[in-house]
């Protein structure tokens, strides 16, 4: 089985490479599913029923969040119906959404969780406990276990890497925009990333128009954030798990950079 695990998709030109190019990889890779973080999806921040829509049209079949999740308030009047859009599980008793879903894909059953760092983020529950909570929650009832940590710290994406070694398939870091280069297997076995990176525009500072950033770190006043336009970067992993034991055997790195 293969599984595409794409970065964040930061706005329309972003989700325009989203939908282009996970086609072309479904095509030539042969990949069973998609899962894709879309917290920016909308604008660059948040998610809409509109912008969901668009990358379930182009090809995700799971999409995850973060921090930005609430950024539009649009997203309260599908969060709790959409059965595979997620955010963070850590989030306080009683928020909104669900932080994991179960997939019945057609020869295996995927289970996704969604946790968010605290290390220079909101005070949230701690997402290690958490991950316990959900895999006991998980036992039995999955053949696949695939974590999306979104966090601002590589350190703490790692350490949950490390603390789920052996225990899921896959963890993958997101929220950071800018793709590291440390894929592995760890050593009980769960392929790694400390962050997959983004679909956006490539000549931005994380999918914003440059000056917009610029101007923000020269004069430390409000700017408004503006998303850049033109040719976009793709980033993502395609992670295979051997369909006889449901172990994962290959990680490999995806970075598919428009001229």
């Amino acid at each position: 089985m293969k599984i595409l695990i794409v970065g964040d998709v930061s706005g329309r030109p972003g989700r325009r490479a989203f939908a282009k190019y996970t086609a072309e990889l479904k095509r030539e890779r042969d990949i069973d599913l998609v899962i894709v973080n879309g917290e920016n999806s909308a604008g660059g921040k948040g998610i809409t029923r509109e912008s969901l829509d668009e990358l379930i049209a182009g090809g995700a079949d799971i999409v995850t969040t973060g921090n930005h999740v609430w950024d539009r308030k649009e997203v309260n009047a599908i969060i709790d119906d959409e059965p595979y859009l997620i955010r963070p599980a850590n989030f306080p008793e009683g928020a909104r959404g669900k932080g994991y879903c179960i997939y019945p894909h057609k020869y295996k059953t995927v289970g996704v969780m969604n946790l968010m760092g605290r290390v220079f983020m909101l005070p949230i529950d701690c997402p290690f406990q958490k991950a316990d909570e959900i895999l006991r929650e998980l036992e039995g009832r999955c053949d696949i276990i695939i974590v999306d940590m979104h966090a601002e710290a590589t350190s703490e994406k790692q350490a949950m890497g490390w603390y789920l070694d052996g225990r899921v398939n896959v963890v993958v870091g997101t929220h950071e925009h800018v793709q590291t280069s440390d894929e592995r297997l760890l050593t009980k076995g769960t392929a790694f990333i400390t962050d997959l990176g983004m679909v956006g525009a490539r000549n931005s500072i994380l999918g914003v128009k440059v000056d917009s950033i610029l101007n923000k770190f020269l004069y430390m006043t409000p700017v408004k954030f503006e998303m850049a336009e033109g040719a976009c970067i793709y980033n993502a992993v395609i992670v295979e798990i051997d369909n006889a034991n449901n172990k994962t055997v290959g990680i490999e790195r995806i970075n598919i950079v428009e001229e």
